[in-house]
């Protein structure tokens, strides 16, 4: 039987990074920075607010899951559509996901207009990931391993030999162990897991 293919890959930053755009004496900060939740994305832009009080505005988007199914934009004050929206823009432009661009504007004195607002914040979320390095990372699912500690031999050489990393273990006459599986492997490891008699194998969520 021919083996489908499962797309189990997306684009994110590897790290924070930042850029800057000028213009009338006006200058707009903008930092790009890899999340994987709604709540990492409240505490970034709570710290950049913090770090940047003295700013005029603190425009974000982001765009987070394997297919940005979750998203969001902020203009917080400027004219509708001129903040938020260019930054979005630009994530999807770069297709890229799990990912938040806060935007800080340092007021000049002179108002840009509704194309000079859309250009400056659309120029510094470019920027921003121009000096970053855009990276590949798995889907991967994560399930919650139930078993007999007598299948512990068993069920660790399937841990071994598919390369996975187990996370909150407990061994005792009933163990238990959760593990992340790469979205494409996850029906061969699944079944060699079911093989083992006293398995029992829960899907938890996919990251």
């Amino acid at each position: 039987m021919r083996q489908r293919n499962i797309a189990d890959t997306y684009s994110t930053l590897a790290d924070e990074s930042t850029g800057i755009f000028k213009d009338k004496g006006s200058k707009f900060i903008s930092f790009a920075c890899p999340v994987k939740t709604e709540e990492e994305t409240r505490i970034i832009i709570d710290r950049i607010k913090k770090e940047h009080h003295s700013a005029r505005h603190h425009c974000y988007a982001y765009k987070l899951g394997a297919s940005g199914e979750i998203y969001r934009m902020n203009d917080d004050g400027e004219p509708s559509g001129t903040g938020g929206k260019p930054i979005y823009g630009q994530i999807l432009s770069a297709n890229i996901t799990n990912i938040l661009i806060v935007v800080v504007r340092y007021f000049g004195g002179t108002l840009l207009g509704v194309g000079g607002l859309i250009n400056a914040y659309r120029s510094a979320a470019r920027n921003a990931l121009e000096n970053g390095s855009i990276i590949k990372k798995s889907i991967d699912n994560i399930y919650h391993i139930q078993y007999n500690y007598e299948d512990t031999g068993a069920v660790m050489r399937v841990v071994s030999e598919e390369n996975l990393s187990p996370h909150n273990q407990k061994y005792e006459e009933k163990c238990e162990m959760d593990i992340a599986i790469r979205k494409s492997k996850c029906d061969k490891v699944i079944r060699r897991m079911e093989k083992i008699n006293s398995v029992a194998v829960r899907y938890m969520t996919t990251r």
